[in-house]
């Protein structure tokens, strides 16, 4: 639980304060103090009578009551000084700076455990331990630098490492960037990300909170209530970009090393923050320049103009932008000719609009202006403006400002001149506008922000046709395991996922029949062993009874058979869909071409379930191969449709039986709007 004395407490003890600040709880004294904290401020130190001025008692059973205690003592000592805080002082907040804990050794864990349990009896918070603290507009509770410049409107960052929240905010204050709150939740043995998120969830207030929320994770503990705060926020105005650590075997070593994190599957972060709406960024650069370009205007559309008075910069950003599915537009042509007569010979209006290292700041002017006025097919600028340290820039920048301030569509500034030019930049910043100093790592990052979808929906109706008993009956009677092919048939009707008609036969009179009756060509597979293809237990194009007699025969010789599978040959573009367990999670959905594309190329597209028909269209269209279902070399294109309608109906299957753990229907062959299943496996676990 966040309490009131943890967000603005009227009193503070740092219990471990020290003259050195070089100490933490020395620096953590000077930043209180510095920082103009206006509430009444405490210090624990056995050795000292005063502490930078401040009275210091020898221990904590010495103190008054007091709202808020920061710790900056050995790990063993923490539990036992909590205790006497919070029952006899009436403390109800806690900051534990000290490492030593759940994240070094055993006995560091039960430590943990004790103070957690003694906060919450005592109904307080506590934020680590192994953190560097809180920062708000209240108080700087910290023991660390830089100390941002604190804004309402800043930004709201939450970090599972300190370390890392302080080269957050390194990367974000050369931006202009500003923080509302910095909070490191450490351990987070009992606030965690998510117990922040909520807190700010439940309490926001569109009105005056920040719209940006930044976080850094190295664990999600409870990725539905992780979801829901997110999404909750993301529909109510805010903007939130994310770094998830430890998406390799490696980092997630490195995660675990380093606060007892334990690694997700990192397909199941990206389906999560995709439901959520959250940008995913791959390094703190990254995320404090999706930040800024959070305070900007919100794109209507894909489409920019890159305005530069560099013509290297404006060519690797065009790249950058188009590369990444944008659109660079060309300006209509009476448009450029009206540009170009008010531009120096050599200038260039076909965007890039380039209008040379000796532009000025009034035809830049001119150009934002018409841009923003003329240019239709344009939905946002991104200007690049250096000094080749000719003259100054400060005209230039202001024009920038002004645009800014008036324009409807979003102007992107980006500054490279962070040396030649550092006096401007910091004027134009003066207003309170961010800048960028690398046009292509903006693109990118203008690109992710750009494709990042907007939240999902948590509910998703479920089909008349789909029949829950069934499913349920067919779960509950079915031991662990790969279920039988009768059994897997069974549960595809039940979902309403049109299958290929299919009869498992013993005995070669059987074969035959069944052969007959559904006619040629014929596809015949083995029943018993797991991977069919690995073992030559799979026959297509049989033509006639003379040949389903001879493969009869040679698949019952295949050790663990226990029979064979008949299908009717369907043909058409293969299609896969798919379902994975992931513990905490639920169940991830897996959607893409069959075949090659998924054994060698891995193009899939990953949802958390449940799906809609609306996310599964998204999944679709941000597959690399898209265009194999949108006829490409004259085949008949695929019900896209129909195929997200197969990927919502196998989340919802997940959905009614959570005890799948893992299903795949691989080939799922699509014929236009004719789309079957023709092969399928799905294990349970009980």
């Amino acid at each position: 639980m966040i309490t009131k004395e943890l967000i603005n407490p009227k009193s503070i003890v740092i219990v471990g304060g020290s003259n050195d600040i070089q100490k933490p709880g020395g620096k953590a004294l000077k930043n209180l103090i510095d920082q103009g904290y206006k509430g009444q401020i405490y210090v624990v130190n056995p050795k000292a009578d005063q502490v930078q001025g401040i009275k210091s008692y020898h221990q904590a059973q010495d103190l008054p009551q007091v709202d808020l205690a920061i710790l900056a003592i050995p790990a063993a000592f923490c539990p036992d000084t909590i205790e006497v805080l919070a029952k006899e002082k009436g403390t109800k907040a806690f900051i534990v700076f000290s490492a030593g804990f759940s994240e070094e050794n055993e006995e560091g864990a039960r430590l943990e455990k004790r103070m957690v349990q003694i906060v919450n009896q005592y109904g307080a918070s506590l934020i680590g331990p192994n953190c560097i603290g809180v920062i708000n507009t209240n108080y700087a509770g910290v023991f660390t630098t830089p100390i941002p410049k604190l804004d309402p409107k800043g930004i709201d960052m939450i970090s599972g490492s300190g370390a890392t929240a302080v080269f957050i905010m390194e990367s974000a204050l050369p931006k202009g960037l500003t923080f509302n709150s910095i909070w490191s939740v450490g351990n987070s043995a009992q606030i965690g990300v998510e117990e922040v998120l909520e807190y700010m969830d439940e309490n926001f207030d569109p009105e005056h909170d920040p719209k940006v929320k930044l976080l850094y994770i190295e664990k999600i503990e409870n990725p539905q209530k992780f979801l829901k705060h997110t999404q909750s926020l993301i529909n109510k105005g805010c903007r939130i970009a994310a770094v998830k650590a430890g998406s390799s075997e490696a980092g997630s070593r490195a995660a675990s090393s380093h606060t007892g994190a334990l690694a997700s599957s990192d397909e199941a972060v990206s389906a999560l923050f995709r439901k959520a709406g959250i940008v995913r960024c791959q390094g703190r650069e990254e995320l404090a320049t999706v930040a800024a370009i959070f305070q900007q205007k919100e794109m209507q559309g894909d489409s920019v103009a890159v305005v530069t008075h560099a013509g290297g910069p404006g060519v690797m950003l065009t790249d950058a932008l188009s590369n990444g599915g944008m659109k660079v537009p060309p300006i209509d042509k009476d448009i450029q000719k009206d540009l170009l007569e008010n531009l120096f010979p050599g200038s260039s209006a076909a965007n890039p609009i380039d209008f040379l290292a000796t532009g000025t700041a009034q035809q830049l002017d001119y150009i934002l202006q018409t841009c923003e006025e003329k240019c239709n097919n344009i939905h946002a600028i991104a200007v690049i403006f250096g000094t080749p340290g000719l003259f100054r820039v400060f005209d230039a920048y202001d024009v920038i400002h002004k645009h800014i301030e008036k324009n409807k569509k979003p102007i992107y500034p980006i500054m490279p001149s962070t040396s030649e030019a550092a006096e401007e930049i910091k004027h134009f910043q003066g207003y309170g506008h961010q800048s960028f100093n690398d046009e292509v790592l903006f693109g990118q990052a203008l690109v992710k922000v750009w494709k990042t979808p907007k939240p999902s929906s948590l509910e998703v109706s479920m089909p008349k046709d789909i029949d829950k008993n069934k499913i349920r009956q067919i779960i509950a009677d079915a031991p662990d395991g790969y279920l039988k092919p009768e059994q897997v048939s069974a549960l595809l009707d039940a979902a309403g996922i049109t299958r290929v008609p299919e009869a498992v036969v013993t005995t070669q009179s059987q074969a035959i029949a069944k052969a007959n009756e559904f006619g040629y060509p014929l596809v015949m597979k083995v029943v018993g062993p797991l991977h069919k293809s690995d073992v030559g237990g799979v026959v297509l194009g049989v033509k006639n009874a003379q040949q389903v007699e001879q493969h009869f025969n040679r698949l019952m010789q295949i050790p663990d058979a226990k029979g064979v599978l008949l299908q009717p040959m369907a043909g058409g573009i293969e299609l896969f869909v798919g379902a994975k367990k992931e513990a905490k999670f639920g169940h991830i959905i897996l959607a893409g071409l069959g075949g090659i594309f998924i054994e060698v190329l891995k193009d899939v597209q990953s949802g958390l379930s449940p799906i809609s028909t609306d996310e599964a269209i998204l999944m679709i269209n941000s597959l690399k191969g898209v265009r194999m279902l949108e006829g490409a070399r004259s085949t008949k294109p695929v019900d896209k449709q129909r195929f997200a309608d197969v990927i919502s109906r196998v989340s919802l299957l997940c959905q009614i039986a959570p005890e799948i753990a893992e299903m795949d229907i691989n080939p799922l062959l699509a014929d236009g709007d004719n789309i079957v299943a023709v092969d399928a496996r799905i294990r349970i676990e009980k």
